[in-house]
Order: C-alpha cells, then sequence, then structure tokens
C-alpha cells in the first residue's frame, strides 16, 4: 500500500464537502415534508365535519355515507336508500368512488343526492335547539 501524498489529498478538494451538502439537502427535505404535513394537518381540521355542523355545503367527495351519517345525526340506511344504492359492500367507498360506480362518471350526482337527503332528513326530523345537529 502506498501512503498518501500530499498532491493525493489536495487533488480532490470538494470531496470533504459532499457529506456536507447531503446533510443540507437531508435537512431541507425534513423541512419541507414536514411544512407540508403541517399545511395538511391544519386543513383537514378545517374541512372535516365537526359534531352538530348542519350545513350540507361541508360534504366533500372524499367521504363516506357513514362518516356523513354520523356527522349529521342522519340513519346511513336512510341515505342509502335515498341515493338509491345497496348499503352493503359501500360502507367504506367515498362519494367519489360510489359516483364512479352508479352516477356512470357524471361528476357530482352522489355529492347532490346525499346533499338533498340530509336535506330532506332535517326538514323532516327537527333537532331541539342545544343538540347536536342542531344551529345554535
Amino acid at each position: 500500500m502506498m501512503p498518501s501524498t500530499k498532491a493525493d489529498s489536495n487533488s480532490r478538494p470538494w470531496q470533504r464537502y459532499i457529506p456536507l451538502g447531503l446533510i443540507l439537502i437531508g435537512l431541507l427535505l425534513v423541512i419541507l415534508f414536514g411544512a407540508r404535513t403541517v399545511i395538511s394537518y391544519i386543513r383537514i381540521q378545517r374541512t372535516s365535519l365537526q359534531p352538530g355542523v348542519t350545513d350540507v355545503e361541508a360534504i366533500r367527495g372524499w367521504m363516506t355515507v357513514p362518516y356523513i351519517a354520523q356527522a349529521y345525526g342522519v340513519p346511513a340506511e336512510f341515505i342509502f336508500t335515498q341515493i338509491d344504492i345497496p348499503a352493503t359492500d359501500n360502507q367504506t367507498k367515498s362519494l367519489s368512488q360510489l359516483n364512479r360506480t352508479y352516477a356512470s362518471g357524471q361528476p357530482g350526482v352522489m355529492l347532490s343526492k346525499v346533499k338533498a337527503a340530509i336535506t330532506q332528513y332535517q326538514v323532516a326530523h327537527p333537532t331541539p335547539r342545544g343538540t347536536p345537529g342542531s344551529l345554535p
């Protein structure tokens, strides 16, 4: 083995900066994805349904019928009956997925039907003030 000479160590001075560069890139990635995670968390907190929500405009395509039913205090069976699809095998599908399957790809059909079903149920079954699902 040949001893290293001063010429060998000076021939590639940039090599000692590689670990520093990789550490900086790693830190930038952690900061970038950490910020994206925080922003996503905040966005989910703002758009998810809170107990007692009655405004059907808060319903989104990513929501499932059982999720909506619980948030609005409406039986899931009622919603499935109103939108004319079977509850079996559709409990875990989002409104967007149900729309693709049962609405022949026409955008927003299931969302509109669910909003109409919720509104119909709220009119037929008004809740007393101060209970979940009622307006303040």
